[in-house]
């Protein structure tokens, strides 16, 4: 695994949607690359290369100086919405050189996420964004930690997130035992909005859940079905349904959550990482019914994203090492983790994903 690269041509997070209020500016390193960001006053996210088109002065150290006219804090050039000079003080009688154009990202903001293509916009196509429907559902209670930065390529976190037999030993104590790692797994490649995905699923009755699960759900014993589906380069969706045995799909006894995990590549060694988790608006916590059942949840569930980060920065510590003389074996568990290995290896190749999966074929 070359746990240095990333995929260009896919569309990652930059920020949610709360994250980006009109009038602010927002940069980012995203695939290597500066980036700089705002909401203009018609309620669009525009995001571009972030270096000024003359001495590469970083834009988002400048300022509004208009509505929607950025002005370079080093010389003073001016920038639109469409990224076009439009003001040069030193010359105030022109001409404006019409190479004077910063470089645009294509942007899409959908369930309460705004999505960046860092990639060729030629080879987008009709690709859109994985749908994330909860994120933004009056139905749903959701709370989206803020972003968190981790000194590992984004890979790892994509193996992290697929890979459910690791539960018990890292997270021992919580969310993971012993039980956890023996619940068959059940592997299936389906499609969504034409694009190749992976997903997991382990379905247990008659499941004796950890202490954290029964204070969260109030069901010391359940019938349990726990997916985690990488739905791309840029998310990952988990969902947990949990019932007492023999009531699972029935509304009324069901517990669970819905967790999106996004994972952007800053650079090579470097990601960005949000979590937002979603349960239903009537459910409270079973410990605590003063808490809404979101809450009850999100107030362990951080000790969770810390062993993983833990976890991720000695492996990315360890990937620095040259190979020669290690090899790395595959469990029959790891299933998964191989599939999305292959696939982000032709993507990485510049495929997008409709073609890395006829190429698959």
């Amino acid at each position: 695994m070359d746990a240095l690269s990333f995929v260009m041509n896919t569309w990652y997070v930059i920020g949610t949607s709360q994250e980006l209020p009109k009038g602010q500016l927002k940069s980012e390193k995203i695939c290597g690359m500066p980036v700089v960001m705002w909401r203009t006053q018609d309620d669009k996210v525009v995001a571009f290369d972030d270096r000024c088109v003359h001495k590469r002065m970083p834009l988002s150290a400048g300022r509004f100086v208009e509505p929607d006219v950025l002005e370079c804090a080093y010389h003073g050039l001016c920038y639109n919405p469409e990224g076009r000079c439009i003001r040069i003080p030193s010359q105030p009688e022109g001409p404006i050189p019409s190479r004077a154009k910063l470089k645009r990202y294509p942007v899409i903001e959908q369930d309460g996420l705004v999505w960046i293509w860092p990639g060729d916009e030629a080879r987008m196509g009709n690709m859109q964004p994985p749908p994330s429907p909860e994120i933004a559902s009056s139905e749903w209670d959701t709370y989206t930690v803020d972003p968190i930065r981790v000194p590992a390529n984004y890979r790892l976190l994509i193996e992290n997130l697929i890979d459910i037999t690791h539960f018990y030993p890292l997270h021992e104590g919580n969310i993971g035992d012993y039980a956890n790692s023996q619940i068959p797994i059940e592997l299936s490649e389906p499609e969504v909005a034409g694009i190749k995905t992976v997903k997991q699923m382990r379905r247990a009755q008659n499941h004796v859940q950890p202490q954290f699960f029964v204070d969260w759900f109030g069901y010391p014993v359940v019938d349990r079905w726990h997916t985690h589906h990488s739905l791309g380069p840029g998310l990952t969706r988990v969902e947990l349904r949990v019932a007492p045995p023999g009531k699972l799909g029935e509304g009324e006894a069901e517990r669970g959550y819905i967790l999106y995990h996004t994972h952007t590549p800053a650079d090579g060694r470097n990601l960005i990482w949000r979590w937002s988790l979603s349960t239903r608006v009537e459910h409270r916590s079973a410990s605590d019914s003063a808490k809404t059942l979101n809450e009850s949840i999100c107030e362990t569930f951080p000790a969770v994203v810390d062993q993983d980060r833990w976890a991720l920065e000695k492996q990315q510590q360890m990937v620095e090492y040259p190979d020669e003389g290690y090899t790395e074996i595959h469990l029959r568990s790891d299933q998964a983790l191989i599939k999305v290995r292959k696939l982000l290896t032709q993507l990485e190749g510049g495929q997008t994903p409709a073609s890395a999966d006829k190429a698959a074929a």
